[in-house]
């Protein structure tokens, strides 16, 4: 077991690599009375191409979320009242690159924990419950699918990608989810749920040996072989298309404007983009930004601006987007801003009011257990320890935050989506 101290953000962490392959972390929060446990694969919904067993396999769109949804069957029943009964609140999700599987509690951890490790390892999967949850997902597909903030975002990513599965929605469509059996379902969990591709992350007032056994016992005790992905081919950082639109039934036009950035390899690169991207965003369109100002005093845009800095396999973009009588203007003008601060430079007070608002924005994350949590695994999926982003922080200048604008932030990756009210 290793002991690891970080003194400027008062964590202290325990990590154990099992001899199947499993990353167990505990961290240590002697005066909570809750605790809270994160079980996670590196298999998500970009996840569609892989190598299992020598050969090629290609599975629908969506299967990461529905195998997901049923992961919760067991043969006595489904595996929530097991929480119940024992005071626990579980849930899971799964994103582009991710699948987890988490619970609360104040009682009765490690019940819950073994719980949780039993019926996350042991899939169990029946031909008529396979077909009763493909009615349940294919509502929540249609659902969603109507929604404009949904349609907006999918639109863009449909425009900016060509080959990448990051264009493809994680939950899949209502005709891909009909190819889903029982043996895809087996075959995934078989190639993506081995200890090997997995991490725990267990928050608490808890015994970091009591945990690495409790895991020891209950998981197989192979760990898997390395799994071979295949995220299509390498895109070039032009878009796929420059614009796509359609009507729905929104009150004014909605957008959302998106570049392609730079990929980064994992590992503190990694670490340090995300850190990078994020400050940028602030920089160029966040509620204190000079853009932001001059354009709400306008009356161009109504406070609804916003966006992000994500990074999926192969695949990393800025968006930002709102509400707006005239889309094409701002978008124009979120670029022109990028440009000219990559140029000019951004101005200094204002650079360190966003780096201080930022840091202490990651420090305050760390209240959450559930953003401890996601923050190791993405870490430890992605080669880096999350834990030294104070470092890694006092690293970037503003120098860096220029050179990303400039770089990433300019007219030719740049792909446009609207969603304009019916005519």
């Amino acid at each position: 077991m290793k002991e690891m101290e970080y003194p400027r953000l008062g964590e202290k962490l325990f990590r154990k690599r099992l001899s199947n392959g499993l990353e167990v972390v505990t961290v240590s929060k002697p005066y909570h009375a809750k605790s809270y446990a994160f079980f996670a694969t590196r298999y998500g919904g970009m996840d569609l191409r892989f190598r299992l067993d020598g050969r090629w396999q290609d599975t629908p769109a969506g299967i990461a979320h529905y195998l997901e949804h049923k992961m919760f069957d067991m043969e006595t029943g489904s595996v929530m009242q097991e929480f119940a009964r024992n005071g626990a609140s579980d849930n899971a999700f799964t994103s582009n690159a991710m699948t987890a599987y988490y619970f609360t509690s104040t009682v009765n951890f490690y019940e819950n924990l073994r719980t949780l490790l039993r019926f996350v390892s042991t899939p169990y999967f029946t031909q008529e419950s396979v077909e009763k949850e493909r009615g349940i997902i294919a509502q929540e597909i249609q659902e969603t699918e109507d929604e404009p903030d949904w349609r907006v975002y999918t639109n863009l990513m449909g425009c900016l990608y060509k080959d990448s599965p990051a264009r493809i929605p994680v939950a899949g469509s209502a005709d891909s989810i009909q190819l889903i059996s029982p043996q895809t379902l087996y075959d995934c969990h078989k190639a993506f749920y081995t200890p090997s591709n997995m991490i725990l992350v267990c928050v608490g007032n808890l015994d970091p040996e009591r945990v690495a056994a409790e895991a020891e016992a209950i998981l197989p005790r192979e760990g898997g072989k390395a799994i071979e992905r295949d995220y299509g081919r390498e895109e070039c950082l032009s878009p796929a298309k420059r614009e796509a639109s359609q009507s729905m039934e929104v009150s004014m036009p909605m957008f959302l404007a998106g570049y392609k950035c730079r990929p980064q390899e994992g590992g503190e690169a990694f670490l340090r983009q995300s850190i990078i991207g994020d400050m940028a965003c602030d920089v160029l369109f966040g509620a204190s930004s000079p853009l932001f100002t001059r354009l709400y005093e306008e009356g161009v845009i109504n406070g609804s601006l916003g966006g992000s800095f994500d990074m999926l396999p192969g695949a990393f973009y800025l968006y930002v987007g709102g509400d707006a009588e005239d889309p094409r203007r701002i978008f124009d003008e979120i670029t022109a801003q990028a440009q000219k601060l990559g140029r000019e430079g951004i101005d200094e007070d204002f650079y360190r009011q966003i780096r201080r608002a930022a840091y202490g924005g990651m420090i305050r994350s760390l209240n959450s257990f559930e953003n401890i949590a996601i923050s190791l695994s993405e870490g430890y999926f992605w080669n880096f320890d999350y834990c030294r982003f104070p470092e890694v922080f006092d690293e970037i200048a503003k120098a860096d935050v220029e050179e990303f604008l400039r770089d990433n932030i300019a007219p030719e990756r740049a792909a446009l989506s609207l969603i304009y009210p019916p005519s």
